[in-house]
């Protein structure tokens, strides 16, 4: 896929909080943006990856990184794709790999990779089917989970009614504990350990200390000397972080609808739905805001490509950083969108 860039030339002035996109394009349209400043430059190659003829993106949701330079994008799948599959492999140059994945169109949400001994493993949440899954690198089933009976929060009632459940992402410890937030279902986290044997639920819909609306995504912080979990509590526009056992800890702000997050030492990156991708310090104060689109993703997230302007985010839904310190952002948009973020400084 190639990216399409508008002819048109633009220059960003920086302001307060919404720093500079510097490096408008040439007359020929072939520069590419520079988000960002300082230490934190970054160049936007919009449309990374080069999908073969018989796939078309749909909602690009999660995008994570393998030990070998693979990139795996997760996406819902185009209407007008030949291939159901939902889960992309390209290599660390944006070449075709593989794909597979028919089994979550429509859900493929929630996207994570963990090393575990010498092999690693993909974990999927598919809010469509209510389930969390896990697998091999080639797709080949581990375990899945599916609707948390075992726990009192999504106990059946007597007229046979039960709470929704729609995981969207899910977080795992260093003991193989897995976190899995419902995040389009009842806003609880739920936790099992390295067996799929259900542990605890905690959380829920709510505005207070401990309550979670939307918990969208959530991850395994290991910045400070003992892990915690951050969860992106998106409708309630904020970060809250949780003890392992499930102990609400702090709020934090800087971020307005956040979806996920990915640690590179001290820094986490936060996509955040409302059109910008967020850098955080180790104390998850905001470092800078890239490519700030404005208050119009609601609209543009459904149009055509030749409608996206060059540096500018729509719907960031899934970031992670490569080896390299680059960032690679999936975007909520219904063509789908890639862009990779090669850093400069």
């Amino acid at each position: 896929m190639t990216s399409q860039i508008s002819r048109r030339s633009f220059v960003y002035a920086a302001a307060v909080g919404a720093p500079a996109i510097l490096g408008a394009q040439d007359k020929a349209g072939t520069k590419r943006p520079i988000l960002g400043e300082g230490e934190h430059r970054y160049e936007a190659i919009h449309d990374w990856g080069e999908l073969p003829s018989h796939i078309r993106f749909g909602n690009t949701h999660g995008v994570v990184g393998d030990s070998q330079g693979h990139i795996y994008i997760e996406h819902t799948v185009n209407a007008t794709s030949q291939s159901a599959d939902t889960i992309v492999v390209f290599d660390e140059k944006g070449k075709f790999v593989t794909s597979w994945g028919k089994q979550f169109k429509g859900g493929a949400h929630g996207l994570y990779i963990r090393k575990e001994g010498s092999t690693e493993y993909l974990y999927i949440c598919d809010h469509l089917h209510g389930m969390v899954t896990k697998r091999t690198l080639k797709g080949e089933e581990v375990f899945t989970l599916g609707y948390p009976a075992e726990s009192e929060a999504y106990k059946i009632a007597a007229d046979r009614s039960r709470p929704v459940y729609r995981p969207t992402n899910l977080a795992v410890a260093a003991n193989g504990d897995v976190y899995v937030g419902d995040g389009y279902g009842s806003s609880y986290i739920n936790q099992y350990n390295s067996q799929a044997q259900y542990i605890r639920t905690f959380g829920g819909l709510g505005k207070e200390l401990g309550q979670l609306s939307t918990p969208h995504g959530i991850w395994m912080d290991t910045r400070a000397p003992e892990p915690v979990l951050q969860v992106a509590d998106r409708s309630n526009h904020r970060i809250q972080t949780f003890s392992l056992d499930g102990k609400p800890l702090a709020v934090s702000g800087g971020v307005k609808s956040p979806c996920y997050f990915h640690q590179r030492g001290d820094m986490l990156v936060v996509p955040d739905l409302s059109a910008r991708v967020t850098l955080l310090d180790r104390n998850n104060q905001v470092i800078i805001h890239l490519g700030d689109g404005g208050d119009g993703w609601r609209e543009l997230r459904t149009k055509e490509r030749s409608a996206f302007i060059p540096g500018q985010f729509i719907c960031p839904h899934g970031a992670w950083f490569d080896r390299d310190g680059d960032i690679f952002v999936a975007e909520y948009v219904e063509v789908g969108r890639v862009t990779k973020l090669r850093k400069l400084s």
